[in-house]
């Protein structure tokens, strides 16, 4: 049984984000991913303003008057949550640690997927797979999913993009739009990242945390740990090679990604810990709604 705290937890997340998701975010989510196709539907008789070239002809000639063919979109998709359940990802330097904004995302697009009748499931990893949820499409179902977000309880401290890009690689046959939710702490991850953005719609949303940056502008000695790790050192920001070795880390490790995005003509999300992830959200759905 869950422990009454993340119970609580859960049913504040499921509230506030159902209400984004009645508010604003269904109709947006449907409007840019759209489903596998167009398939026939039915023939009706042809009313003024249709397209003639929707024409069934042989119907037409053999009732004597026009009838055209009706099609709609195969609406259903597979939405499939790529969780970065990390130590890194506990680092938080205010109220919200990144595993507390990357879990109202991965609620808020469950919710959605469901609301529009599409499948969700999810993949938990580590530096291993940790937790893997398959797609199912009911809001029970999208509880699940969070509530797993919530209350994991991770075996392995560590990172391993790769893993988690090949496991979608080889379980995954079928096109799901794959939504992946990390800070990207990692390297050696690009192979197999491209292999899965040729068969798959992916969408990266990357979370960071501004001390992470911020720390630079402090002088002094700092006593920090790797939380992945456990490994800790004491460093002296106030020494001119160690600001430099560690902003030009953070600098790589943002680029390469980027660089990465960019190159397979990838859409990405940057979110803060200190800033409210809907602005954001909407300007992505704006940008990926214009290349439609």
């Amino acid at each position: 049984m869950l422990p009454e705290e993340i119970i609580k937890k859960i049913r504040l997340i499921d509230i506030k984000t159902k209400l984004l998701v009645d508010e604003m975010f269904s109709g947006e989510y449907h409007s840019i991913f759209k489903g596998r196709g167009i398939e026939f539907s039915e023939v009706r008789e042809y009313s003024y303003g249709d397209d003639i070239r929707t024409i069934d002809w042989n119907v037409t000639a053999r009732f004597n008057k026009p009838f055209v063919k009706v099609y709609e979109e195969e609406r259903e998709l597979t939405v499939i949550i790529l969780f970065d359940i990390s130590s890194s990802t506990l680092f938080g330097s205010q109220d919200n640690t990144k595993r507390d904004t990357m879990i109202e995302l991965a609620a808020l697009f469950s919710f959605s997927a469901v609301e529009n009748n599409d499948r969700v499931g999810a993949v938990l990893f580590s530096d291993k797979i940790e937790k893997f949820v398959p797609p199912k499409k009911d809001k029970t179902h999208a509880l699940r999913v969070l509530r797993e977000l919530v209350y994991i309880k991770f075996q392995r401290r560590g990172t391993n993009l790769k893993t988690a890009f090949d496991f979608i690689n080889n379980t995954q046959s079928r096109k799901s739009i794959i939504l992946v939710l990390s800070d990207f702490f990692d390297s050696d991850y690009e192979k197999p990242f491209k292999v899965m953005a040729k068969r798959h719609d992916v969408i990266p949303i990357v979370f960071n945390d501004p001390l992470e940056m911020n720390i630079l502008n402090s002088r002094g000695l700092f006593f920090m740990k790797d939380i992945e790790t456990g490994k800790g050192h004491i460093i002296d920001t106030a020494h001119e090679f160690v600001r430099k070795n560690y902003k030009r880390n953070l600098m790589q490790n943002q680029l390469t990604r980027r660089r990465l995005f960019t190159s397979i003509g990838l859409d990405f999300i940057e979110l803060s810990t200190q800033q409210p992830y809907i602005k954001p959200l909407f300007e992505f759905f704006h940008k990926r709604a214009q290349k439609l």
